[in-house]
């Protein structure tokens, strides 16, 4: 009996030793490892068909969309002294409101009735000028007269020269009546002499014969010098018409000449008082110009000039407004390579400095924090960094961009491209290959995940 209690517990520590040493040293017991490696590939298999989206980056800053929200430089037009500052650097003025006044620094312009004495030479060149345009109303006047009078007189003379050539005509005709005349006379006295000498007729008869033929020869020498006269006299009359003509012309010509002289004269004049018109346009322009105005509504910063009496240059820049209602945008600069991947209208993706955020590359949809864009401008030239500017404005399908953004913050740019499988974008980076090409998402395009 003692024996077999001995056996039982020589066998019962046997059992437990042999337990001890296959849990220690793990005999006979079978292995997770298979298990876990089928798993894991199962696992990689199916990640490495889910949807990667494709995206390129680039860094920027914060701009404006439009050329004249930017900050702009505000310059005078004039040299001058600083008189008095009517703002402050951090200010904000509405646009018109003063910024500074300048004094003058030119010796041209110390003179105070500078505008007053400008506008009396200008009116006393109108006066001029009123005067020029007087003496040549005067001139045709003048002219008109001396045309009309002319005119009269030629009338006149051309009666004349009708009366003396129906006179002449008159003459013409009683001269040749008297030569006929005389002609008969003549041919009755050789008849009567004839006769004489045969004794037909009597010395009485041969007598009143020679008589009427010295009344004819009379008759015709006088009819002939009234006719000769009369033909004198009408050339007479042709020369006083041309005298007349040349007279009146001389003076109508120096009419005409004292007019174009006045006109002259009046253009001279009128180019003068323009001229100084345009000077005392100038001038006062210049004094609005002492005047430095705030050109739109803004915030004062970067002031170059301080204290009072100092100098400043024309063109020189005084202060810096930055507008107050802007519309903000990104440039992103873009290396050669990812340009061809751009195109506007393109979604973007924003992280802005100061603004934390999460963002997971290849699922945007899956991003936290960041802000959606839409490219709105691409430059053709290359800027002096050696990349290309782009810029990005609001998306407005999205959520607004914060309200505290200001320009010049830096911002990181996630170009959103295709969607592609993620063992395609592993085999596409170890193969060097570029993205594709980007290609329109549906309307909406990715959207964020709420908090």
């Amino acid at each position: 009996m003692k024996n077999f209690i001995n056996e039982d517990i020589d066998s019962s520590s046997d059992n437990t030793t042999l337990k001890s040493y296959q849990n220690l040293y793990l005999v006979n017991k079978k292995s997770a490892v298979k298990k876990w490696m089928y798993g894991i590939l199962i696992a990689l298999i199916v990640i490495a068909f889910l949807p990667w989206t494709q995206t390129i980056r680039a860094k920027g800053s914060v701009t404006t969309l439009l050329q004249e929200q930017r900050p702009q430089e505000v310059n005078t037009l004039i040299a001058g002294k600083v008189l008095n500052w009517r703002v402050k650097e951090g200010d904000h003025v509405n646009a018109g409101d003063t910024i500074l006044q300048l004094g003058e620094v030119k010796v041209e312009y110390f003179d105070p009735q500078l505008l007053a004495r400008t506008q009396q030479q200008i009116e006393s060149k109108q006066l001029a000028v009123k005067g020029y345009e007087n003496k040549a109303g005067s001139s045709e006047t003048q002219i008109t007269a001396l045309t009309e009078a002319k005119n009269l007189k030629l009338q006149q003379l051309d009666n004349k020269i009708k009366q003396q050539f129906l006179k002449l005509q008159s003459d013409s005709i009683d001269a040749a009546a008297s030569n006929n005349e005389y002609g008969i006379s003549k041919r009755q006295m050789e008849a009567a002499k004839i006769m004489y000498d045969s004794g037909v007729i009597s010395l009485a008869d041969f007598e009143r014969r020679k008589i009427s033929l010295q009344s004819s020869v009379a008759k015709r020498i006088g009819n002939e010098s009234k006719y000769l006269q009369s033909k004198q006299e009408l050339n007479n009359l042709f020369l006083e018409k041309n005298s007349i003509v040349q007279d009146y012309t001389d003076k109508i010509s120096k009419a005409e000449g004292d007019k174009f002289s006045s006109l002259s004269n009046i253009a001279s004049g009128e180019a003068e008082v323009s001229k100084l018109q345009n000077t005392y346009s100038n001038y006062d322009i210049r004094n609005q110009l002492y005047y430095v105005t705030a050109p739109q509504s803004g915030q004062i910063t970067k002031a170059k000039k301080a204290g009072l009496g100092e100098m400043v240059k024309e063109g020189e820049m005084l202060v810096e407004i930055v507008p107050d209602k802007i519309q903000l945008a990104v440039e992103l600069f873009m290396e050669p390579m990812d340009l061809p991947l751009v195109s506007k209208g393109q979604k973007m993706r924003f992280v802005f400095d100061g603004f934390p955020a999460i963002v997971f590359s290849g699922w945007p949809e899956s991003s936290y924090g960041t802000f959606g864009g839409k490219v709105a401008a691409i430059e053709n030239a290359v800027s002096s960094n050696g990349k290309f500017r782009v810029l990005v404005m609001e998306d407005p399908a999205e959520k607004k961009w914060p309200a505290q953004l200001r320009m010049g913050g830096a911002a990181q740019g996630i170009g959103l491209l295709k969607d592609v499988s993620i063992w395609y974008e592993l085999w596409r980076n170890i193969n060097g290959f570029p993205p594709e090409y980007y290609q329109s998402k549906e309307a909406g395009g990715y959207k964020e995940k709420k908090k």
